[in-house]
């Protein structure tokens, strides 16, 4: 079966090859206005070269147009670079001809292009459409004929916990283009598999220091000491498929880096950075209660391994609430989906229902963001605690100035943002945590979701610094940006850019507060009178001003955001860098093309690793050929669904079956709304439809995958094989399940085979946590085999079947009525004291002393006579303050506890 890709709604002069033809993986072909087809696309390929310098990189990067088609063409190319990076420098080469860049306005740039390109001379036009998306326009490229256009670019590395970070972005993953999104075509370029393209990178590290290791999770690299401060990076494979982010890290000796400043003073002026180096985190935690609020994107660009590493995140996260928080979660694709009405504590059932909420979303349809924005955002405007909401997307949206305008119109909420994916929108989710006054985390496809979760509360719980600021002392400085310093939640530089006056040596003071405490520290600064080292910093310091301006612009309007603007354009004019408002420009000076005709070709991107949607539509699908002239689209990737309701099956005409309204799909499992087991127990169903609402499903009678079903899998141990050989091995396990997803019971089925492999079975299916199951709206447990291989291709695989579903006991049903007042870690622990597991874990020693327990007790009604019914129950009162009391219990009275009417929640206390 051959297979091919087929781009759908892209009005580009692009296409396949026609269908008549043999089509061949990631093939693209150029056309003319005619319909012709001309040959592959133009980019030969990208070579980039970084030289980092403590925290500043240079980068260089090389773009090669070859012209292989028998006409002149104009190559168009829509790329991404880094969203901090002040791009001051292009050149154009033809042969042994260097023409140099010229910065314009943008307007007149393109004017200027387009009248060399109509006279027939060769051009080449560099535009920014975002602050991390550019356009590259080549003209009158020759048949035969070779132009090589490069750009360099300034920015500071990221730097956390003793590991500096460098990310060169690849592709360009489909957007969302809301309604209103103007230049929507300018930002979403034709997307393939292979797009005919690749990429080398090659990094210089000048460390200053020792360094200690050099990783890179995203790609296979090479690497060449040449002491031990310096080192080279490269790609190990040259011919790389830029299909996502090259993110490189490394450690230097000693975890803590140096207070520098750094200056350059020529008869521009003068500038300077400074870098100061974060306190040490402090033990003592932020105790007040946190709201938070975890917002998914399950829009198409999320499908495949970003949502799921989402919903890994989420899950991780969740774990990490302590008594005092609640939470809620939203989900946002097409339209917005909200779990819980107002957030709730963390109680075993309000965390069952959220597992159940995360499994029952996958990535589809288009990613309207602004009204979950708006949702989780809203509440915080007329509370008087602090709303965390943290969002968890790839940020592929069109409308990026929109939803960074809506978060700064809520000011008492804070924001988090989790990146997901191989190629996220960075920019965005900076921003967006910037004007939210958190922090930006990524998780790529091959990043572990449970080192972010734990980052993510430590930023919460314990921020290394707060109300950030800096006293000058009078030190002849002006134009310092940021103005506003944001808390700093991580071991992470503070870094400011600056003009100043004059030489000047003096001592300025960094203060803030760690842990609500006042702190203060003086640094030593000098400040040269000439210093021609560090020549970027001008050009460092007007790409951080034009960044504060351009947030500013989204608050203002009428004529203040037009004299934003303007300042905008003339700090890229002053300083040749690129902007919204200002392009670079080449033009040889000669003619190449007299008749100044020449065909337009769009060059495409790589689809981003591990997504298997697009946003909107407008990315790229995978087609089979299935033979003759017929085109299918691939069966296992397609689920039919029928909404219907009671009313209209009522109303059936008489002898009619409402069976005959649904769409049935043969040999089709799609995946099921509610992530749980359907009616009978069937999970993964062929044919689904929804009746008010209710999705209700087909029987399936098969073994179907395993991780389809819980929300923690654990496999077991590979067999030993002698002699080095890769160990084959299959075991069978009865499991039962109770109504919370928990494995109560496993035993091994039948004799022989590997006995190791299947003791190892029996521990992992005990280990693994499935989703809650129900029947008619009533929790269920279940029965199951699960079928655990050891594969010759040195994986373990799981499946499950001969499902069974088995009513609650009445005790079940009593005691989950009693865990739904209790938090997690309380139900936990009394588990464990049922099983006769006496001894503690790091949360237990938080309240549990000895045989009792500290508590918070929410009850209702709050009078005497409940209070009086609380001692009688055991409990030891502390303190009363509304529906709040404060007390002590022995463990193996809460159970009693929670029975009583008047009891609505228990928390530990500590």
């Amino acid at each position: 079966m051959q297979k091919f890709v087929l781009l759908l709604g892209l009005l580009v002069c692009l296409s396949v090859a026609a269908a008549a033809q043999t089509p061949t993986q990631g093939s693209l072909y150029a056309t003319n206005t005619t319909g012709e087809d001309l040959g592959p696309c133009p980019l030969k390929g990208t070579s980039v070269t970084a030289d980092i310098s403590g925290f500043i990189a240079r980068v260089n990067v090389r773009q090669e147009f070859v012209n292989t088609y028998s006409e002149p063409i104009e190559a168009v190319y829509v790329f991404p670079l880094a969203a901090r990076g002040a791009v001051d420098r292009m050149t154009m080469t033809i042969g042994e001809r260097v023409i140099r860049g010229k910065i314009m306005k943008r307007e007149e740039a393109r004017a200027a292009y387009d009248a060399a390109r109509n006279e027939g001379k060769r051009a080449a036009l560099l535009d920014q459409e975002r602050a991390n998306i550019f356009t590259q326009s080549v003209a009158n490229i020759l048949p035969g004929e070779t132009v090589v256009v490069e750009i360099s670019y300034v920015e500071t590395i990221a730097y956390e916990d003793g590991e500096y970070q460098f990310v060169f972005p690849m592709t360009i993953g489909p957007r969302y283009n809301p309604a209103g999104v103007a230049d929507a075509a300018k930002i979403t370029p034709p997307a393939v598999s292979r797009p005919g393209h690749d990429i080398s990178i090659s990094v210089n590290i000048d460390a200053g220091v020792p360094i200690e290791t050099i990783r890179s999770n995203s790609h296979d690299i090479d690497q060449t000491n040449f002491s031990p401060a310096k080192a080279r990076i490269s790609l190990r494979d040259q011919a790389v498929i830029p299909n996502k982010d090259f993110v490189l890290r490394y450690d230097v000796t000693g975890k803590r880096i140096e207070d520098a400043v750094l200056a350059n003073r020529t008869e521009k002026g003068g500038f300077f950075s400074l870098i100061l180096q974060p306190p040490d985190r402090l033990g003592s935690e932020d105790r007040t209660p946190k709201e938070i609020v975890f917002v998914l994107d399950t829009s198409g660009s999320m499908n495949g391994f970003p949502i799921e590493k989402a919903k890994e995140a989420i899950a991780l996260s969740l774990e990490g609430l302590y008594p005092e928080d609640t939470f809620n979660l939203i989900t946002f694709a097409g339209d917005t989906a909200i779990l819980f009405k107002e957030p709730v504590p963390a109680t075993r059932a309000n965390l069952d229902a959220a597992q159940k909420f995360l499994a029952g979303r996958s990535g589809s349809g288009g990613t309207e963001m602004m009204k979950a924005v708006k949702a989780s955002l809203d509440p915080s405007d007329a509370q008087d605690h602090l709303r965390i909401v943290c969002f968890m997307t790839d940020g592929e949206i069109g409308n990026d100035d929109e939803i960074v305008a809506e978060i700064q119109r809520h000011p008492r909420a804070r924001v988090f943002t989790f990146g997901i994916g191989s190629s996220v929108n960075r920019s965005l989710l900076d921003r967006m945590a910037s004007e939210g006054k958190g922090e930006a985390e990524y998780v790529s496809l091959e990043d572990d979701g449970s080192a972010a979760a734990r980052r993510f509360y430590e930023r919460v719980r314990t921020p290394i610094l707060t109300d950030l600021s800096i006293d000058w002392n009078g030190l002849p400085v002006s134009d310092v940006y940021p103005t506003r310093l944001t808390d700093l939640f991580a071991a992470k530089p503070v870094i400011v850019f600056g003009r100043y006056a004059s030489a000047a040596t003096g001592t300025i003071k960094l203060r803030g507060k760690i842990g609500g405490q006042p702190y203060e520290r003086e640094i030593k600064v000098n400040l040269p009178e000439n210093d021609a080292a560090n020549d970027s910093l001008a050009a460092m310091w007007a790409r951080t001003r034009i960044d504060e301006l351009s947030n500013t612009a989204l608050k203002a309007e009428g004529s203040k955001a037009d004299e934003i603007n303007s300042e905008i354009r003339d700090l890229g004019l002053k300083f040749g860098l690129v902007t919204n408002f200002t392009s670079f420009v080449a033009i040889e000076d000669r003619l190449a093309n007299p008749s100044g005709t020449s065909t337009s070709v769009a060059v495409p991107v790589a689809a981003p690793e591990g997504t298997t949607g697009a946003a909107g539509g407008a990315g790229v699908t995978d087609v089979y050929v299935t033979g003759g002239d017929g085109v299918t689209i691939d069966p296992t990737e397609s689920k039919l669904q029928t909404n219907l309701t009671s009313k209209l099956i009522n109303n059936l005409p008489k002898g009619t079956s409402f069976t005959s309204l649904l769409k049935v799909s043969p040999r089709v499992r799609p995946e099921g709304l509610s992530g749980g087991f359907q009616i009978d127990g069937a999970s993964g169903s062929e044919t689904v439809w929804v009746i008010d609402g209710q999705e209700v499903s087909t029987y399936r009678d098969k073994k179907v995958d395993l991780a389809d079903l819980v929300s923690k899998l654990i496999l077991p141990d590979r067999p030993k094989a002698p002699n080095g050989t890769v160990g084959v091995a299959e075991a069978k396990v009865a499991i039962l399940v109770d109504i919370h997803g928990r494995v109560v019971s496993a035993s091994a089925v039948g004799t022989g085979g590997d006995t190791a492999f299947s003791e190892n079975s029996v521990r992992a299916a005990l280990a693994t946590k499935f989703l809650p199951v129900a029947s008619r709206n009533k929790p269920s447990r279940i029965t199951a085999t699960l079928y655990y291989s050891a594969n010759k291709d040195n994986t373990v695989s799981a499946k499950i079947g001969d499902i069974k579903m088995i009513p609650a006991t009445p005790e079940e049903l009593r005691l989950l009525s009693i865990t739904m007042k209790l938090h997690n870690w309380l139900a936990d622990l009394l588990e464990r004291r049922k099983k006769g597991i006496s001894t503690t874990n790091e949360l237990d020693a938080l309240y549990v002393h000895g045989s009792s327990a500290d508590v918070t007790v929410i009850v209702d009604p709050a009078d005497a006579s409940t209070l009086e019914r609380l001692k009688a129950a055991g409990l030891e009162v502390v303190s009363v303050s509304g529906d709040k009391v404060q007390a002590r219990i022995a463990v193996d009275k809460i159970e009693a506890l929670a029975q009583l009417d008047a009891v609505k929640l228990i928390l530990p206390r500590y």
